[in-house]
């Protein structure tokens, strides 16, 4: 049995149906640095780590938006190229192995987190897949809740453009969707279109 459909379903599910709320970066980046802060990163990552089901929507939030200002993973890096480079050979064992190192230096990552879902998936290890999807979901809803992208000051706020196609493939948004962009204030604007719809995406640069 596969279970990685699972994933869409489950997000698909609760996509869109939750209050959007203006999302206050330099707030999230004086949080996720104050050790004294609820929402201190290394905190949070304790408790998304443990018990990741028990984090709240703004505690979700800080997590996801809050990892441009730590040092992370870059898809650039050696030991990403490593991972994707078993992914696309389908080399589980390694892709379950390097991308759990990877998790634990960067954990809210969505590439990494979403590789060890489909390994995961593809070695019915039922447990880690079911622990991760919870994890992917949170960061999921952080990026729904930025937004509803119907308008340019309505746009859905991702941290990467890997982040941006991550959504896209969530919302079923394909090939016969034509993209413009424009830089804006604090990132790049996306917006998506095909016939009368359009969907806007804002690509952060928050990086110090």
């Amino acid at each position: 049995m596969k279970y990685i459909f699972l994933l869409y379903c489950f997000l698909f599910s609760v996509f869109g149906f939750s209050q959007k709320s203006k999302i206050d970066f330099k707030n999230i980046e004086k949080n996720s640095k104050d050790p004294k802060s609820p929402y201190n990163y290394e905190k949070l990552i304790f408790k998304f780590k443990g018990l990741p089901k028990s984090i709240d929507s703004v505690e979700a939030q800080h997590l996801y938006y809050g990892r441009n200002f730590r040092d992370i993973i870059s898809t650039e890096d050696e030991s990403f190229k490593s991972l994707a480079e078993a992914f696309k050979n389908k080399d589980w064992e390694n892709s379950v192995s390097l991308g759990k190192a990877l998790y634990y230096k960067d954990p809210t990552n969505l590439d990494v987190l979403l590789i060890l879902l489909r390994s995961y998936d593809s070695k019915q290890d039922v447990n880690n897949f079911v622990y991760h999807l919870s994890q992917f979901r949170l960061l999921a809803d952080a990026i729904r809740n930025s937004g509803d992208g119907k308008t340019e000051k309505t746009a859905y706020n991702v941290n990467s453009i890997g982040d941006e196609y991550i959504l896209l493939n969530m919302m079923n948004i394909g090939m016969d969707y034509t993209r413009s962009s424009k830089e804006v204030k604090g990132g790049m604007l996306d917006i998506w279109e095909k016939e009368n719809n359009k969907m806007y995406i804002k690509v952060l640069y928050l990086r110090n």
